[in-house]
């Protein structure tokens, strides 16, 4: 880990969506130097699926050694931000750093995201970080030492970073174009950056993301963390970067990065955003049983073959022996599978009704989840040897509908490969 210097002694950080994850663990970090943390988050309350609340977050930034001043704030809210801002200022005398975390997030299409989702993620991503950060900037112009840290990617236009998820990147981006224009307009004055993983990092929102399994395809916060520390206490001067959590750490001396990982050794996960090399990132997600999307898909005829008695009538034989009342109770969805490949058709799943069934061809209810992926993909991912998380964030999996309920269906796999299918 990255050794603290105490440069951030007596400094005031506002981080927004500091309850939990990155955002806590970016204050843990200023805390071991003495530094003050407001803590500007909406869980005031115990979530029931998400741990934490501004007050346990509060706790644990004392206990590192900081002082806390924990406020209830929703970042699209004007009012809740100035009234925090304004507490801040009179607890600790101004305020001297601010990150930009707080985000929401839905990797859903255009057809699938409902325009209050949009309205989120534009409300919380774009605004919120807009809208904070022209409310604290007048206080950093203030500061011996100003920075503005936006957790948000570089600006990377290859459409496969739009095309399955437009309204989220539009969101994200936009913390991005902050950086961008905040930097050039604030330099001399203000340090203005931007922060990104270039692994998938474990949080509680990630664990609900990518389902059973992800854990150990991440890094944990802590990388973050000390990326974050290294570039809130370079000189004001230094602004207007995209960065890269490893490749900060590394400018640092730091070489054992094992040390972040979840699992020391096992494949690490690719963040999204992160492919100015393309046919780089192609090799890595291979080498890991992925076909990213940006690679030429293989030829497919629009004729539906049947593939009875293949590979993908054998894994539905082994579905259909897994099948119980109790997977349907736990489950209650319909999947539609969309094969293309060697073995392409259409094959269905139900899972909503008595003991389960699953079958060739078009569901005869409408389905709640479709799913679209190369045959091959289809019977690696059910027999355990293709992560869906993997699949799904490199594009190699398509997934239309309730995401909840596809997430619901690795537990299924999960169950299969128990089996030894």
């Amino acid at each position: 880990m990255l050794q603290n210097t105490g440069k951030l002694a007596g400094c005031t950080l506002f981080i927004t969506g500091a309850s939990r994850g990155i955002g806590k663990a970016i204050a843990l970090k200023a805390a071991r130097d003495g530094a003050n943390i407001v803590i500007a988050a909406k869980t005031a309350e115990p979530h029931p699926k998400l741990p934490g609340t501004i007050y346990t977050a509060a706790q644990e930034v004392e206990a590192a050694g900081g002082k806390a001043l924990a406020c209830v704030v929703d970042i699209r809210d004007e009012q809740q931000i100035e009234d925090a801002v304004q507490k801040a200022v009179d607890k600790f005398g101004g305020i001297d750093i601010l990150v930009n975390n707080a985000s929401a997030i839905s990797l859903t299409g255009t057809l699938e995201t409902p325009l209050k989702k949009v309205d989120l993620m534009l409300g919380i991503n774009l605004r919120g970080t807009y809208l904070t950060s022209k409310l604290v900037i007048p206080h950093l112009l203030k500061s011996r030492s100003p920075h503005i840290l936006n957790l948000s990617p570089p600006l990377n236009l290859n459409p496969v970073w739009f095309k399955n998820h437009t309204a989220y990147t539009m969101a994200k981006y936009g913390m991005s174009m902050c950086v961008l224009g905040m930097a050039e307009e604030f330099r001399g004055q203000i340090a203005v950056n931007a922060l990104w993983p270039k692994t998938a990092i474990r949080t509680a929102a990630m664990d609900m993301l990518g389902g059973e399994g992800i854990s150990k395809q991440c890094r944990t916060s802590d990388i973050m963390a000390d990326a974050a520390y290294a570039v809130l206490t370079r000189p004001k001067d230094y602004t207007g970067h995209f960065l890269i959590d490893e490749d900060i750490l590394k400018e640092q001396g730091v070489q054992d990065f094992d040390q972040y990982a979840v699992q020391p050794g096992h494949p690490l996960l690719p963040d999204f955003f992160l492919d100015e090399a393309p046919e780089s990132l192609v090799g890595q997600m291979e080498q890991h049983g992925a076909t990213p999307a940006f690679k030429p898909p293989s030829s497919s005829s629009s004729a539906r073959p049947s593939s009875s008695g293949g590979p993908i009538e054998g894994t539905f034989t082994a579905i259909r022996g897994v099948l119980s009342e109790d997977v349907v109770k736990s489950t209650q969805g319909i999947y539609q599978f969309d094969l293309s490949g060697e073995h392409e058709g259409l094959w269905f799943l139900d899972l909503k009704s008595g003991s389960g069934h699953a079958g060739q061809g078009q569901s005869p209810v409408k389905a709640d989840v479709v799913m679209t992926m190369d045959s091959g993909d289809f019977s690696k991912m059910f027999a355990g040897k293709l992560k869906p998380t993997l699949a799904f964030m490199s594009g190699k999996l398509r997934i239309k509908g309730d995401m909840t309920l596809a997430l619901r269906l690795e537990k299924l796999m999960s169950r299969m490969n128990k089996a030894k299918l």
